[in-house]
């Protein structure tokens, strides 16, 4: 896991520093001493440190820009404002909730009456696009969670029109120190919000802390490649091509599917699996620059603001690195032990 603080720095800081080994992940956390020489060891806890003030000020930037894009993204992208997932060949389109469903089918969420999820948890919600189709969908209550207040209130006005607003409720929260008490949902459900959380391992933990027994846990989020066995982090372009989207964006390290799965297997979840989803979402990008590029597009992003524009300047660059195979949409999914 030794890529997971390297690939990208956080905005405006520029932090460059690694975790220990792999192996870390893969049973109980020995301590620092036993993992690094000490002058490494003390390298590492200044820049914990650091990033500690660096995900204040990430969060901060990624709630005004959602809060400054969100309105576009809606109007391109609809209420559920995600990747849309297509079959090889099939005309994209930036709509619909196809997403939602392959994710409930790969994880083998119950249709079941007497399994199926009751309270559920959408983290990283954005307008509650998931929140209200998996209310609907199995009659739960969801509680969904962001840092944008623009966000949750747009989400709470489509509840209330669609008539949902006893069953997906939605506050401003960070996904790092969800305001849940243990044990609360028995569906943890987070679509493309991971690549925005600065420490992985504790948003894991996280959504597995407010997992009920038995509960599932469905993350849906950008990944880089997973490395090679003889390499401990990615190669210089990819790291450039990778900082420039996490500055539009203000997205921080990102990490492998496979930094997941070892985060997973050291928090003791189970059934744990992933999918590379890549090449079904590969048409996105481009439909979503078409669609800027109209005229009410680009009006409509003019009037938005240099936030949105940069990140409308970036979507070349997120086709860029699907092309070359350094962006992986992964889907992972576990389950917390009874």
């Amino acid at each position: 896991m030794t890529s997971l603080l390297r690939t990208c720095e956080p905005p405006p800081h520029r932090l460059r520093f690694s975790l220990p080994s792999r192996s870390r992940l893969g049973g109980r956390t020995a301590t620092p001493s036993r993992l690094l020489p000490s002058a490494r060891s003390r390298r590492l806890v200044a820049a914990t440190a650091a990033m500690t003030t660096a995900s204040g000020e990430l969060g901060k930037g990624i709630a005004e820009f959602y809060d400054e894009s969100s309105g576009l993204w809606e109007s391109i992208w609809g209420d559920h404002m995600h990747h849309g997932f297509y079959d090889a060949g099939a005309p994209a389109t930036i709509t619909g909730h196809r997403m939602v469903e392959e994710a409930l089918r790969f994880a083998a969420v119950p249709d079941d009456p007497l399994k199926k999820p009751k309270r559920i948890v959408d983290v990283g919600c954005g307008i509650g696009g998931s929140s209200r189709y998996l209310a609907k969908k199995y009659g739960a209550k969801c509680e969904g969670i962001t840092l944008s207040p623009v966000q949750v209130k747009r989400a709470q006005a489509l509840a209330i029109a669609e008539g949902l607003e006893d069953r997906a409720s939605f506050q401003v929260a960070d996904a790092l120190k969800q305001p849940f008490p243990d044990g609360q949902f028995d569906l943890v459900w987070s679509m493309e919000s991971g690549e925005h959380m600065p420490d992985k391992t504790k948003f894991v933990g996280e959504l597995a802390r407010v997992a009920a027994p038995g509960a599932t846990i469905i993350i849906v989020t950008w990944c880089h490649r997973d490395l090679s066995p003889s390499e401990e982090s990615l190669q210089p372009n990819e790291l450039n091509l990778l900082n420039k989207i996490c500055n539009a964006y203000y997205l921080p390290a990102w990490c492998s599917a496979s930094d997941y799965v070892k985060i997973a297997q050291s928090l003791s979840l189970e059934d744990i699996k992933t999918a590379d989803w890549s090449e079904n979402v590969a048409p996105f990008w481009p439909a979503v620059i078409r669609s800027a590029l109209t005229w009410q597009g680009f009006t409509s992003l003019l009037r938005c603001g240099w936030k949105t524009i940069k990140g409308a300047l970036a979507m070349p660059l997120m086709i860029e690195g699907y092309n070359k195979k350094l962006i992986k949409f992964a889907i992972i999914a576990c389950r917390k032990p009874m």
